[in-house]
């Protein structure tokens, strides 16, 4: 019974973090483009989220739940183990202001299960994984020629910049796209946390997602801040019109792969919109800004770091396998020796050039 609670706790704290992370970036762009203040923005995210994730969240769940492994895995010690994995990863991308994808880290821990297993719907996975790619690129292509044509119609007609008369209307139109791209988030997220309590039937489908709905709602409330900041303020400036192209857009994907049950790195199709309008503004060199090789690179990382975590702790403490615990701390410490020594080589070779030895 206390392992049980122990899997709701997690839960309900990963979901708090999927708040702070995803769902708050749901209204970066109308923050971003000054159509709201951050405290209302966090409130309206945190309302949006609730109803998406209480309406429309059951598909992704099952997927969640029981489509990328075998339900009858998921006792009580792995599920527990799953959302361990899921949550310390998005924990620390919270406590470094990074937009992580919750999707991401979830299903990484799943098949980090299912590997140590060996039971895997490999098909299921390899959809999902095509989907990844697919409609963060979609995202990016479709504000990317959005942003070309508001270019023009802003030049053409200035007022549509959000001047005059028209500045309420457009900030109110972004404000509902963001909201919009919140209730996405919640359809779609919030399965991350209760989709394994409800494949290992710990909590009944209805309870799972007004809990997992709650506790997201609070979670963007109390540590959103510093990922809205991040997606709105250190990627591009956005007009009105641009900001609510970048919500549409970003939502109406969201809400259509939810209906289908896929889950869906919502923070990635945010950004990438973002960047599809800041690249029809300046051109591919806004690519060369640290904030977007970070935020790329965290996004190739954490899904590995929660399967190798979920893995890890699976040998660990369920099956019971020495060998498998050895080649991975051996992997650890390699790949942590060879950062230091990349790092020792590159500050040597600064050295080298500052006291005029080199090149």
């Amino acid at each position: 019974m206390l392992l049980t609670y122990t899997a709701i706790a997690i839960a309900l704290f990963f979901a708090m973090n999927i708040g702070a992370s995803g769902t708050a970036a749901s209204m970066g762009a109308a923050y971003g483009a000054n159509a709201i203040k951050k405290r209302l923005a966090l409130v309206l995210v945190a309302l949006a989220a609730f109803l998406g994730a209480v309406l429309g969240g059951g598909e992704v769940a099952k997927t969640i739940g029981e489509g990328i492994i075998p339900s009858d895995l998921l006792s009580v010690k792995v599920v527990v183990i799953i959302l361990l994995g899921a949550t310390l990863t998005l924990f620390i991308s919270n406590l470094l202001g990074i937009p992580l994808s919750t999707s991401e880290v979830t299903v990484g821990s799943v098949v980090g299960v299912g590997l140590a297993y060996h039971s895997l719907f490999t098909e299921k996975l390899l959809v999902i994984l095509l989907f990844w790619i697919i409609v963060p690129i979609a995202s990016f292509f479709i504000t990317f020629c959005m942003g070309k044509i508001i270019a023009r119609a802003e030049r053409r007609w200035p007022q549509l910049k959000g001047q005059g008369k028209w500045a309420k209307g457009l900030s109110i139109l972004l404000v509902v796209g963001g909201c919009w791209e919140a209730f996405s988030a919640g359809m779609n997220n919030v399965a991350n946390a209760v989709g394994p309590l409800m494949g290992a039937n710990i909590i009944s489908t209805e309870k799972g997602l007004w809990l997992g709905a709650l506790f997201v709602s609070i979670g963007a409330l109390l540590m959103g801040s510093k990922v809205l900041e991040t997606n709105a303020k250190k990627i591009t400036t956005m007009s009105l019109l641009e900001g609510s192209a970048v919500s549409f857009t970003g939502g109406s994907l969201v809400v259509a792969a939810s209906i289908f049950g896929l889950p869906i790195p919502l923070t990635q199709v945010t950004t990438c919109g973002i960047l599809g309008v800041g690249t029809a503004q300046s051109g591919f060199g806004l690519f060369q800004k640290g904030i977007i090789k970070r935020i790329l690179l965290i996004w190739v990382i954490s899904p590995l770091f929660s399967i190798v975590v979920s893995y890890f702790l699976i040998n660990l403490l369920v099956e019971v396998d020495v060998y498998n615990l050895v080649v991975i701390l051996s992997a650890l410490i390699a790949a942590i020796g060879s950062i230091k020594l990349i790092q020792h080589i590159r500050q040597e070779q600064r050295s080298i050039y500052n006291e005029g030895e080199g090149i």
